[in-house]
């Protein structure tokens, strides 16, 4: 047979010996026409065919001798062990590669492992599975002996086979074969061979299009796909004009807006399928110049106006470069046309790309700023925008350099530094107490140069002396919250000496050099304010230059035994609950700094915690001089109430968020048992000094460890002569006050020997006070006297005392807003002992508010009231009432005196009417109060405005609104009354005073017991967007907690599961929703209270990862905040060595290292 088939006839037919060499090429005698049998129509002799004949010149393998099959069998177990790593390689390979094919190789040294690689890859027959059971052919033997083609070789048996005796494991281990050893292949349709479709069909489980549409995932409208389709602006469509049809229709048909009305048929345009520009074109004209245009499209309506804007604020700032906020209006226009995309955009995909980058935006809000800046090189708010926009770009020691710069520009003022302070006291990154302490100092000591005149090229702004003052308390609640009570102690210690005991001789020298003279009395080691025998700076300086001071040994008998409070109390413990507790503890008592006791010959090395002893150094800098009366009282009010007295200072607000830590703002106390008199204790959320208990810990009002009150009685008994008058009064007040709220927590804990003892010790104190001279006539003492007697169940004393109080006032009539107040408590004790109404008229409330109105001395019940009397005393409180308010209205600057009167006369009046007539009385008697003073007084949206200067016209309105709900509260509670007048005068009053907490805790309380929260959620979305206020967040966030707390107690009945009645979904998501919002605001972004609030919820839910990146979070925004590492180690005390190794590396304070709690474990 010829090689190639087409010159066989050509070899054929040649008869010559030369052309048959010549063709002898094309031949090709391994080569047979014709088919080859299937292997069982093969007859027997077929192997011998192979052995016949010229040896085979297809077969790969010769036959060679044993020591070439010996290197032919290590150079196959080699080739074997390279074709195993390229197999290996190919599996880690992310896309397909192509088989490379193997060819023959010229050199005989490659020759073996060619071979080889091509006897694995076809099908090959070894020696064993050529054997067959006919030995008497040679071919057949010698068969057996080598390797043929399979497809060369005619078989005898019916199958051919190979045994392969390696085992495989797997085939045990699992239920099928290996998916690599499975054939795969791809079903091209549904239908099989050989079915009859009409009659026959096949399903197929498993199919592929059928998978794909199962798992084919629904996107739902917040996914990132969905999201980019809801931000692209929409096609403007319009409903169909058509004539009404009888019949209902399926849909309403719309139409696009571009879409064109139908032409009108004319000889011209007989078909009707010509518009308008064709047919003009037909008639030779051409279209008007406004319909040349196309009809514009609503987005190029919208770029039209953006335009306009853009060119309006344009032609503005031209025309106005100086006005800065006109500059910051435009700056803020920058979200709005960005929102918009073609305004500055190329092309569509420059459009989108455009649209959602934030950086183009901040970028071209920098460039405004710039410019702006450019024309006011003196404006601060536009520094100050610029530097809050760079901290997008900004590493943040680029961002301190550059604040640095502008308060080196701008030493006087304290708006930047307040912000300058609470960018670096934010700064995880660079943030160590001793550094920002150090930088209030610097502050401090700046602005009283500038206000004394030393630094001459700036002058003294208006309000710096209360804006220092501000900035000192600051640094005095940021100390305590880092765990540095001493030094704030000290910081207060210093501020009394400083202010109230100075030497004559110093009074006229600048700030700074009197902080020089005072250093010698702080490194004397002579007594300060709150300590024992404390006389002053100006007796020590007396002294000193008559000789110094006799030394006198104190009484033994005198001294009490140290309480031993034993730190650890079980060691078996775990050893973070351990820390915590002995942390705690110290706290407690060690708040006060440690001073050597001379009497007891003690040194500074006597002291085991150095922390503790507070150098001149840490105070010297922060000295500031009050020169303000008003301001020197409030210094001693804010020391008391940073002492844990209720002395009814409340910080100022720019300082109010940074200081509260504690969520004693939503502890509604005895409101609910007496809410008209439930108003006399509230919370402002601020932590007291010694005290870090963990959130929820309900302690406020336990009072100090036996040395702590002792501090507090020195403090007293020092500032109490500096002041006269109704000051000293005040300061009596708070004083009998602090141990009234002793007596409040017996009441509540229920400890009865408790508060016989502290009941017994506040009488004492109530009666020496009553005792002064200056004090004897002071109704506002005899009233907080009578309401210690009520609370401590001793009604008849408490009457008893009321009576004296008001017999010795005398006949005062309406003038005196003390006796108002006196009266006005006397009756609210009184009502709220009614069980109901029906004999209000005739009760002691009304007898007491009726004699209040008599000239005549005030006279004892006797058991009725006439209605002539009470007639009288109507008119006599509408008369007085009226002519409050107008001499209100009329004076400009208000007297303080004549809003004080005004107030206590509308809550008594209001009262009076609510006794003897009804509520619809009281409130039309507030509604006439609230009409007259509303139009002086503008809302502030926020009561925080009105805490620093609690007289106005604007708190007098706050205390009138705080009396209305009051009445509504209790009138409810009494009688049957819908609760709806309530709600919205407490939503009316929210509006006016979105800051107020007395208010809000009520409304979350009524709130609470509406089934449904739409309507809450609505008020309390409209009041968080406009105002400022932190208050609305909260209680927001507390009343969906309530709600939660209602919820999960009406599913779970004794620890089991049961249906939900009241199905409520989402709660969670709306409280994590609530507390993100919270958190981005300026006021809550560094509000420990709010932190430690949503640290706390997070962790009830059981995800301890997700709040673990929240408090790292809240550490990103209030590093100095020690209750937040104490609560993480509560939270997560697997990482408690962390927390305590990130604590020393910020310099908070830590009382009990770890190393120390190894030692008192081990003893």
């Amino acid at each position: 047979m010829a090689l190639f088939p087409a010159f066989a006839g050509v070899s054929e037919a040649a008869d010559s010996g030369s052309s048959r060499k010549e063709l002898d090429w094309l031949s090709n005698p391994s080569f047979c026409v014709g088919t080859i049998p299937p292997p069982s129509q093969q007859p027997e002799g077929a192997p011998g065919l192979v052995s016949e004949g010229s040896p085979l010149t297809r077969s790969p393998l010769k036959s060679e001798s044993s020591d070439e099959n010996d290197s032919n069998r290590k150079l196959k177990q080699t080739s074997r062990k390279k074709e195993k790593k390229k197999k290996k390689k190919r599996k880690h390979q992310h896309h397909k590669k192509t088989k490379r094919k193997h060819g023959q190789s010229s050199s005989s040294a490659s020759e073996p492992d060619s071979d080889a690689e091509r006897d694995r890859s076809s099908r090959s027959i070894s020696k064993k599975e050529s054997e067959k059971p006919n030995h008497e052919n040679n071919a057949a033997a010698d068969t057996g002996h080598r390797c043929v083609w399979l497809e060369d070789i005619q078989a005898v048996t019916g199958e051919t086979f190979r045994t392969d005796k390696k085992p495989d494991p797997a085939n045990w281990e699992y239920k099928s074969l290996y998916r690599g050893d499975i054939a795969r292949y791809k079903r091209k349709g549904d239908s099989c061979l050989g079915i009859n479709p009409k009659k026959q069909c096949i399903s197929w489980e498993g199919a592929p299009t059928e998978k794909k549409n199962s798992h084919k995932h629904v996107e739902r409208y917040f996914t990132k796909k969905n999201v980019g389709l809801m931000s692209i602006d929409g096609v403007a469509v319009s409903s169909k004009t058509e004539p009404p049809s009888s019949e209902p229709a399926s849909f309403i048909p719309v139409k696009d807006s571009d879409d064109v009305a139908p032409s009108v048929t004319t000889w011209l345009n007989p078909l009707g399928i010509y518009d308008l520009s064709t047919t003009q074109w037909l008639q030779g004209q051409g279209p008007a110049e406004q319909d040349s245009k196309p009809p514009d499209s609503q987005p190029d309506r919208e770029n039209a106006g953006l335009k306009a804007k853009v060119e309006e604020f344009n032609r503005k700032i031209r025309e106005n470069p100086q006005d800065t906020q006109l500059w910051m209006a435009f700056v803020a226009f920058q979200d709005e046309v960005m929102r918009k995309p073609g305004l500055y955009a190329i092309d569509e995909g420059e459009q989108e790309k455009r649209k959602r980058s934030l950086k183009l935006i901040l970028e071209k809000k920098l460039a405004i700023l710039e410019r702006a800046i450019e024309s006011n090189q003196s404006s601060v708010d536009l520094k100050l925008a610029k530097l809050k926009l760079c901290m997008e770009f900004w590493e943040p020691a680029t961002l301190v350099k550059e604040w640095q710069k502008l308060i080196f520009l701008h030493p006087n003022n304290t708006a930047l530094w307040q912000k300058y302070l609470l960018f670096c006291q934010s700064q995880f990154s660079t943030f160590s107490v001793s550094k920002i302490h150090n930088l209030y100092g610097k502050c401090l000591s700046t602005l009283s140069s500038v206000k004394d005149g030393s630094i001459l090229s700036h002058p003294v702004l208006p309000g710096t002396e209360e804006a220092m003052f501000a900035l000192f308390l600051q640094q005095c609640h940021f100390l305590r919250q880092a765990g540095h009570s001493e030094k704030a102690i000290s910081l207060f210690q210093a501020m009394i000496d400083f202010t109230f005991f100075q030497p004559d001789s110093v009074k006229d020298l600048p700030t700074k050099e009197q902080v020089e003279f005072f250093e010698p009395f702080w490194d004397s080691g002579e007594p300060r304010a709150g300590e024992k025998g404390a006389r002053g700076w100006r007796a020590w300086m007396h002294q000193q230059e008559r000789g110094g001071w006799i030394v006198v040994n104190p009484d033994e008998d005198d001294e009490e035994p140290e309480e031993d409070d034993q730190e650890i109390r079980d060691k078996t413990l775990p050893r973070w609950q351990i820390w915590l507790g002995a942390e705690r503890s110290r706290d407690q008592r060690h708040w006060r700094p440690w001073c050597p006791d001379k009497s007891k010959k003690q040194t500074e090395e006597d002291c085991e915690d150095p922390e503790r002893q507070v150098l001149f150094d840490d105070v010297g800098q922060s000295l500031i001089r009050l020169s303000s009366q008003d301001l020197r009282f409030q210094l001693v009010e804010a020391f008391l109430q940073f002492l844990g007295v209720p002395s009814g200072f409340v910080p100022p607000a720019s300082c109010l968020y940074l200081a509260m830590d504690e969520n004693n703002i939503f502890d509604p106390g005895l409101s609910e048992e007496k809410p008209l008199t439930c108003s006399t204790l509230s919370f402002s959320g601020v932590g007291r000094v010694g005290r870090m208990d963990r959130l929820g810990c309900q302690r406020w009002a336990q009072g100090h460890n036996r040395e702590g009150e002792e501090f507090i009685r020195n403090v007293f008994h020092l500032v109490m002569p500096l002041f006269s008058g109704k000051e000293k009064s005040q300061l009596c007040f708070s004083w009998l006050r602090h141990e009234t709220a002793k007596v409040i927590w017996c009441l509540h804990t229920k400890n009865k020997k408790k508060l016989k003892s502290q009941g017994k010790n506040c009488k004492k104190l109530a009666k020496n006070l009553l005792k002064e001279p200056e004090n004897c006539s002071s109704l506002c003492l005899w009233k907080q006297y009578a309401h210690l007697e009520w609370l401590l169940g001793n009604t008849e004393d408490a009457r008893q005392v009321f009576d004296t109080a008001l017999s010795m006032a005398g006949a005062r009539e309406l003038k005196d807003a003390e006796l108002c107040e006196l009266s006005l408590l006397y009756a609210e004790l009184e009502v709220e002992l009614l069980s109901d109404l029906r004999g209000a008229a005739m009760s002691r409330a009304v007898h007491v508010l009726t004699r209040l109105t008599e000239r005549s001395p005030y006279g004892p019940y006797t058991g009725q009231v006439l209605a002539v009397h009470i007639l009288k005393a109507r008119k006599a409180y509408e008369r007085t009432l009226q002519d409050c308010l107008d001499e209100s209205c009329v004076s400009d600057p208000v007297p303080t005196s004549s809003v004080n009167r005004l107030v206590s006369l509308a809550k008594c009046f209001m009262l009076f009417q609510y006794l003897t007539t009804g509520i619809d009385a009281a409130v039309r008697i507030y509604e006439q109060v609230f009409a007259k003073l509303k139009g002086s007084v503008s809302p502030a949206g926020s009561g925080l405005e009105h805490s620093g200067s609690p007289h106005g016209l604007a708190s007098a309105m706050e205390a009138v609104t705080l009396m209305h709900t009051s009445l509504l509260r209790f009138h409810v509670k009494v009688s049957v009354y819908p609760l709806t007048p309530l709600r919205e005068a407490l939503s009316e009053a929210l509006k006016w005073y979105p800051g107020n907490r007395v208010l809000w805790r009520s409304y979350v309380q009524i709130q609470s017991k509406s089934h449904s929260a739409s309507k809450t959620r609505r008020f309390f979305d409209g009041i968080t967007r406009s105002t400022k206020s932190l208050e609305p967040w909260l209680f927001a966030i507390e009343a969906e907690k309530m709600r939660k707390r209602l919820v999960e107690t009406v599913q779970r009945v004794e620890g089991r599961e049961i249906h939900a009645t009241v199905p409520e979904s989402g709660l969670t998501n709306r409280i994590k929703a609530l507390f993100e919002h919270a958190i981005q605001s300026d006021s809550g972004s560094q509000c420990p209270l709010l932190w430690r609030m949503y640290l706390n919820f997070l962790v009830s839910l059981g995800n301890k990862e997700r709040s673990k990146g929240v408090f790292y979070k809240a550490l990103q925004n209030c590093p100095w905040a020690k209750v937040l590492y104490m609560d993480a180690v509560e939270y997560f005390p697997d990482e408690m060595q962390e927390f305590l190794d990130l604590m020393t590396e910020k310099e908070l304070r830590v009382r009990l290292p770890v190393e120390e709690l190894e030692l008192l474990l081990e003893d």
